[in-house]
């Protein structure tokens, strides 16, 4: 992934700030939330949302402000609001640990529901929630087909076709003539995707880093995500951290 790609992506702006986006064949939208929306399906697609994550800090000592569930879900109720989905897959990780449930206030508890009472949660278990909610609403999944893309937690090793998947919080650093600048992006080459997490602690892995070595058949594009506009970057304008 040293060059540019000669491949020719097929992307426009939305007006809504994000990106149209063919993706092995779907038409797909990359949102400046973060989200995933496949409107032939009316399907949103978040990713790693660790919800109670700075509850689970605070147990160990390290305390963090305890709003990160609150401001994760009003995003994603924001999300829900603007373009009434059926259905929500959650793509795993949706819970930061077996206990974040137990931890999760009821006002939040009750934001859940209410999400539930529009458009269905489809729970996809991840490595931190791998039992999936055992009293919220929804059904949990260890993969969800739709729009002939396949939707998992966790990348597979090699390149395959048609998966959009989490787990590894994709960020990217942009050069720049002043600098760089750090941003959770997706990252696709037309023919998977890696999704941003979108929760509010939720933090990310520069798109350089070894971990993404071998997932992606070309050089990928980074999908940045700025204040109301998604920004597509080439890999030649990627750093490292």
């Amino acid at each position: 992934m040293s060059a540019e790609p000669a491949f020719r992506y097929a992307f426009a702006q939305s007006p809504c700030g994000g990106l149209a986006f063919e993706l092995a064949g779907a038409e797909a939208l990359l949102r400046p939330s973060g989200a995933l929306w496949l409107a032939a399906e009316r399907l949103l697609v978040v990713a790693d949302l660790h919800l109670e994550k700075g509850s689970a800090y605070a147990s160990r000592g390290q305390m963090l402000p305890p709003y990160d569930t609150r401001e994760t879900l009003a995003r994603l109720a924001a999300e829900v609001g603007r373009l009434t989905p059926r259905a929500v897959v959650l793509l795993g990780d949706t819970l930061h640990d077996r206990n974040a449930e137990t931890r999760l206030a009821a006002e939040d508890a009750r934001a859940l529901s209410a999400l539930a009472a529009v458009a269905e949660l489809i729970w996809i278990v991840g490595n931190h929630d791998a039992d999936g909610p055992q009293s919220l609403p929804g059904r949990s999944v260890a993969s969800w087909t739709a729009a002939g893309l396949t939707l998992v937690h966790e990348p597979s090793p090699a390149p395959r076709w048609g998966e959009v998947a989490g787990h590894l919080h994709p960020c990217a650093r942009v050069k720049a003539r002043a600098g760089s600048i750090r941003r959770r992006c997706f990252v696709s080459d037309g023919e998977r995707l890696v999704m941003p997490a979108f929760g509010a602690f939720a933090g990310g892995l520069n798109v350089r880093d070894a971990a993404f070595d071998g997932l992606f058949r070309r050089a990928p594009l980074a999908i940045a995500l700025g204040a109301r506009r998604a920004h597509a970057v080439g890999w030649g304008q990627l750093g490292e951290d």
